[in-house]
């Protein structure tokens, strides 16, 4: 769960936001990701991409994550990794491990990294794609490793509540249908990865 920063310490550039419950552009959003991603391999010498999904099943406003990275396992993604599942998700009591793993062994990878966040009443139920880390847990008062190159959040709740029992009242179809949307748009990077390597 994700809250941003204020004091300006983590900084997310390029915040571009997608209304998931509307008219979702998921081919906008996908080419926007592709650019940052390939912007990324190129300057930091990267060779691969991964998308870490934060988040629990043991929460519906939480979950988004999780939701996130089982759907991209069952579309067999075969251009990036994925880590953080519904099976095996990435939350605050294991994300230290994860980092160190995901360090380890996928170093010169570009870390996505998919999170649920809270923010503007307004933007409840908008997807948010933009460059630099997040840091998870601010949405609920946890102060946890910031990670990723780029992120995308679901904004489950508005930044105003802080109260971990909120995440329970978040209605799973919201949770869903910003997974969805995500999703698709990721498989349509995918794509635009096939092609270019047909051409």
């Amino acid at each position: 769960m994700k809250l941003w920063k204020t004091s300006g310490i983590l900084k997310r550039e390029d915040i571009s936001y997608y209304d998931t419950a509307g008219e979702f552009e998921a081919e906008r959003f996908a080419v926007n990701l592709n650019r940052m991603i390939m912007e990324e391999m190129e300057e930091k010498g990267k060779e691969g991409v991964m998308f870490l999904c934060i988040g629990t099943d043991r929460s519906t406003g939480d979950s988004l994550g999780p939701l996130v990275g089982h759907k991209l396992r069952r579309r067999s993604l075969r251009g990036a990794a994925v880590i953080g599942t519904l099976d095996k998700p990435v939350h605050a009591m294991n994300l230290e491990l994860y980092v160190r793993y995901i360090r380890a062994h996928y170093s010169r990878y570009v870390v996505v990294a998919i999170d649920a966040s809270v923010g503007s009443p307004d933007h409840v139920g908008y997807a948010t794609l933009g460059r630099g880390a997040l840091q998870p847990g601010l949405g609920v008062s946890k102060d946890l490793e910031a990670v990723g190159d780029i992120s995308i959040t679901g904004i489950v709740g508005g930044a105003g509540s802080r109260d971990p029992v909120m995440l329970q009242s978040v209605r799973l179809s919201m949770v869903m249908k910003m997974a969805d949307c995500i999703c698709e748009s990721i498989s349509l990077v995918e794509r635009f990865w096939e092609n270019a390597a047909i051409i």
